[in-house]
């Protein structure tokens, strides 16, 4: 059965053409995924698809069956702003999911005369084996609290929500933009099995490789306004696009020779006499636009020379971190080496960019030190460092950081040269931030961490909104790199490629230093799940949730209510602005005040946002 054909769509924007005479037919049980630079068209294309955008072209047609259900995971998703989650993920119009929303609200307010009448409501209806998937989804999601406010949540938060909502409408259909942003490696590959079941039929846009690996069965390739389509999975979609690479570069060369020729005659000729001629000259302009805009990916191999570590680079002595009665790190001692190359992993909520703050000394410990070598220079690409001027070119971005950086032999890698290899041509350096896409930010963002030629590198999530293209490109340039390296990722083909061992944090304070790649901790550590007695399990499990809970409910009440006054006070002084007849020493006054509540205030959001990510 056929749900979805596209026949020649085109979108554009301004000059910028993202694709030309699109086709895509999508039948039951096919599993396609759509891979492509950031800022090619990829989300455009799902929003087309998706009803959201009008696709453009005189003959295009889009069909979408109509009698099959479709759901839809954006990458950013939207909520009522006053829905709690339960709200949320009990929305659709269902009766089976109706009365099960009226169940856990009875539930929470404790009225058992309620409870029973829907309770018999529930069996009529057999409803009960569909509350168990559901209970099922939200445990593995992590999705605890159903009373939050959605728009309390963090953004992985939100995700999560909008996923579990999808999975409960049991769609024939999923439309996916990044599902695997701000998942943890569990509830990755619990989703993986998922979308793996012959009943679902997906389109999708991720960058996990490991994903696509296992998941797809066909994948397309949006290049430079043009389609191309390959059936099979990830391994299947390199070998057939390094044969359609050669094959364009056995063209290109044959069009370079040409073009050579072509150039040498007009040079020789004194102006072009007759129709023969000025025909030749116009095939000779047509060759000369296709030669020069002609792109490659070649790769370049870039020799980086970073300033040198000196014998002590960075020390950790016995720390120790917690926030409230939450242990997020426990007695923790290590010596990082020349060229160590290391990841950290670890369930969300567990402290892993808590412990990288602590290692860069941006937060203090509650036990231990420190020390940094004098010869560390940080680069340290975080979630929450996106913070680019949008009134600024690309390439004045990068040049405020620094013109080159050097390379060995004295050679040097321009500012220019940098946004390149990473995928912004020349003209694309003259345009202003405030055009890029998300991911052409994230991109620029990490170029302003790389051109700073740190010693010591920290990556914490770098693959989240970054195409896989970029992705290649940056563990290129990864293996290269003689300095140190912390990478933090739920990327399991980054960090199989890039890291040597891991610190395994297990959310109690504990860090295990496991040394080995991190697909062969995860099937030991699988080995050693099912191996386990269940009963041990079982209780293991209850006792640490129970305590857990309780712990850090206290606190994020705590938290929220300090949260509530902090923006009480804002809110005073900045009425207190509105009086025109301020003299400038109150009004000096009054910014101090402000400027130390919005900092007290972020501190005491981001600590709220560390301890929700594990609710």
């Amino acid at each position: 059965m056929q749900y979805l054909k596209l026949e020649n769509v085109n979108k554009s924007y301004g000059e910028k053409t993202l694709f030309k005479d699109l086709n895509l037919t999508i039948s039951k049980g096919q599993k396609i995924a759509l891979i492509a630079r950031n800022g090619s068209g990829k989300s455009t294309l799902l929003k087309i698809i998706a009803g959201e955008e009008a696709g453009e072209g005189e003959n295009s047609k889009i069909h979408i069956a109509n009698d099959i259900r479709i759901s839809v995971l954006k990458q950013e998703p939207d909520f009522h702003k006053d829905d709690t989650v339960l709200d949320a993920i009990y929305s659709l119009d269902n009766p089976k999911i109706q009365l099960l929303k009226e169940f856990e609200v009875a539930s929470l307010e404790n009225n058992q005369d309620k409870i029973q009448k829907i309770m018999i409501g529930l069996d009529d209806l057999k409803a009960w084996d569909f509350d168990a998937k559901i209970k099922e989804t939200l445990s593995k999601l992590n999705i605890k609290n159903l009373q939050q406010k959605v728009s309390l949540l963090s953004g992985g938060q939100r995700k999560r929500v909008a996923l579990a909502k999808l999975m409960i409408e049991e769609p024939e259909f999923i439309i996916m933009d990044e599902p695997t942003n701000h998942l943890d490696l569990d509830m990755i590959e619990w989703l993986e099995e998922y979308l793996s079941a012959d009943r679902v039929t997906l389109l999708m846009v991720t960058h996990d490789r490991y994903f696509l690996e296992r998941i797809c069965n066909e994948i397309i390739e949006i290049d430079n306004g043009s389609v191309f389509t390959y059936r099979g999975n990830y391994t299947d979609f390199l070998v057939k696009k390094a044969a359609r690479i050669e094959n364009e570069a056995a063209n290109y060369s044959k069009l370079k020779k040409l073009y050579k020729k072509e150039l040498d005659w007009v040079r020789r000729q004194p102006s072009a006499r007759g129709t023969k001629a000025k025909s030749r000259v116009d095939k000779f302009h047509d060759i000369k636009d296709e030669v020069k805009s002609h792109t490659t990916n070649e790769e370049m191999k870039l020799h980086v020379q970073t300033s040198r570590l000196g014998g002590k680079i960075l020390e950790a002595h016995a720390i120790g971190k917690s926030f409230g009665d939450i242990k997020i790190v426990n007695e923790f001692s290590y010596k990082f080496r020349k060229g160590e190359r290391l990841g950290i992993v670890g369930p969300n909520g567990s402290g892993k960019s808590t412990l990288i703050n602590l290692l860069t000394k941006q937060i203090r410990p509650d036990s231990g030190k420190i020390v940094i070598g004098d010869t560390v220079t940080f680069g340290y690409y975080h979630q929450e460092g996106l913070n680019l001027e949008n009134d600024k070119r690309v390439i004045e971005v990068i040049r405020d950081v620094a013109e080159y950086i050097p390379l060995d032999k004295g050679k040097k890698l321009t500012a220019e040269q940098l946004l390149e290899r990473f995928l912004f041509p020349r003209p694309q350096q003259q345009v202003y931030v405030s055009k890029l896409s998300g991911g052409e930010r994230r991109r620029l963002y990490l170029l302003t961490v790389l051109m700073a030629n740190p010693n010591f590198l920290i990556l914490d999530e770098p693959t989240n909104d970054l195409d896989i293209i970029t992705l290649n490109i940056l563990e290129d340039y990864l293996m290269q790199f003689p300095g140190c390296l912390i990478v933090i990722s739920h990327d399991r083909f980054l960090l199989d490629k890039l890291v040597e061992h891991l610190f395994i944090l297990d959310g109690k304070g504990n860090i295990k230093d496991y040394n080995g790649r991190y697909s062969e901790f995860r099937k030991i550590q699988k080995q050693e799940k099912y191996a386990a007695p269940k009963a041990e399990k079982v209780i293991t499990e209850e006792v640490i949730d129970l305590k857990e809970k309780k712990k850090r409910k206290n606190k994020l009440n705590s938290l929220e209510r300090k949260m509530s006054e902090l923006e009480d006070s804002k809110k005073k002084i900045e009425k207190q602005f509105e009086d025109s007849s301020l003299e400038m020493d109150k009004i000096q006054e009054l910014s101090k005040k402000l400027q130390g509540i919005n900092q007290e205030l972020e501190e005491t959001e981001n600590e709220w946002l560390e301890l929700s990510e594990g609710m």
